[in-house]
């Protein structure tokens, strides 16, 4: 199995467009054979939860049945065309620019409009390399105050973790499901914000003694490989992938 997350950046003039394309895609998406669950998502404007969109900043989320090893076992010029043609001539005729990075799979828990869309998987592998991580939750209406209070403290304080490479936050309905994408230097260093840094142990042990979620998941990846720039800058530059 291969995930793949595209991040796409229109032009300001454009963003009509981008908005248009959300119930576009789908159509394209859902008779595409090739990809077995998608979403389409919105962007904040900070690295992780966020309630301010940035409506220039679009998220596409696809699974693929695919099982390569690495970069050289998937076909040149996968990553620019995977979504299919119509997608593609798409975000060329705005001239977007478009960042995709491929993911496998390894760890992770939870599921996601109620499935295991990434499969059955371990908790726990030997695995130490760079990590990718996809956190989401549906926030129950009556605990958003309580969410939106506490998340914000330990988001401003990701960015300066060691170890930490890059995220985005992203989401399918503002304030309510949201999701944070971030790369890590190794699942060492994640482990150290998660599970050092006193305000997101507080958060985590709150998210499950006040059942702020109706629905999370947590799911790790191996990187396999990426392509693009997100405003002019390749956001895993400081990054060494195998």
């Amino acid at each position: 199995m291969v995930t793949s997350l595209t991040i796409i950046r229109y032009r300001r003039r454009y963003v009509p467009f981008a908005l248009l394309a959300m119930a576009v895609f789908r159509l394209p998406l859902s008779f595409n054979k090739n990809i077995s669950f998608f979403k389409l998502l919105g962007c904040g404007k900070n690295g992780s939860f966020d309630k301010t969109p940035d409506w220039q900043q679009w998220g596409l989320l696809t699974i693929h049945d695919l099982e390569p090893e690495g970069k050289k076992d998937l076909k040149p010029g996968w990553q620019i065309n995977h979504h299919g043609k119509f997608i593609s001539k798409w975000l060329k005729f705005f001239g977007c620019e478009v960042w995709t990075v491929v993911l496998q799979p390894i760890e992770g828990h939870g599921t996601w409009d109620k499935k295991e869309v990434f499969g059955t998987l371990p908790k726990q592998t030997d695995y130490k390399g760079p990590i990718a991580v996809l956190t989401r939750a549906t926030i129950r209406i009556t605990k958003l105050k309580a969410f939106w209070k506490h998340v914000n403290g330990v988001s401003s304080q990701m960015a300066g973790a060691p170890g930490f490479v890059t995220s985005i936050g992203v989401g399918e309905v503002p304030w309510i499901k949201q999701a944070t994408f971030s790369v890590w230097q190794s699942k060492e260093s994640m482990r150290q914000f998660a599970y050092s840094l006193p305000a997101h142990k507080e958060v985590i042990v709150k998210t499950h003694q006040e059942k702020w979620y109706s629905e999370d998941m947590f799911v790790r990846f191996r990187i396999i490989s990426q392509q693009g720039t997100i405003k002019g800058k390749d956001p895993l530059v400081a990054l060494t992938l195998v």
